[in-house]
């Protein structure tokens, strides 16, 4: 794979991170995110596993965000070397604890870019122990249409 110029990756990462901060604000969705990705990316996820082609990407970025209004991902900061960009994001739930203050875990997305202003690879990393540490004290429940994740998801972050 060729490296590309900084100032293409650079690109291609600020338009991620607009489409974050639009689906944030309501004026996209999750599913607008599968554009920014080739036809054969991979995406990783800790609780779905791995999920290869857009088709299913498309349907993950559906199914993987039913039921969780009110979640908040705000990007902390971004780095990028080379072709690789690393985002730094936390993951909010929406019921606060006793003190006011958010329930919340620490994530990490790494992603390749591939040209064309796409990327052919997303790993992002949560640590899903904390994820259910959070859940059980916060009494969260799972909006309406809620998917659960894949009883026995593949665990393959290979990059293609």
């Amino acid at each position: 794979m060729p490296t590309y110029p900084d100032e293409e990756v650079v690109a291609a990462l600020d338009a991620y991170v607009d489409l974050r901060n639009r689906i944030a604000a309501g004026q996209a969705t999750w599913t607008d995110l599968a554009e920014l990705f080739t036809d054969d990316a991979v995406y990783i996820d800790p609780a779905w596993g791995r999920l290869q082609g857009k088709e299913n990407l498309l349907e993950f970025l559906d199914e993987s965000m039913r039921g969780l209004e009110g979640w908040e991902f705000p990007i902390e900061f971004t780095a990028i070397s080379g072709n690789t960009v690393v985002i730094k994001w936390t993951q909010q739930l929406p019921v606060p604890r006793a003190d006011g203050t958010r329930y919340e875990q620490s994530g990490i997305s790494t992603l390749v870019y591939a040209g064309d202003g796409k990327f052919s690879y997303e790993e992002d990393m949560l640590n899903m122990a904390h994820v259910i540490e959070d859940l059980t004290a916060s009494g969260w429940r799972p909006g309406e249409g809620f998917v659960p994740p894949p009883k026995n998801p593949d665990r393959n972050f290979s990059r293609p």
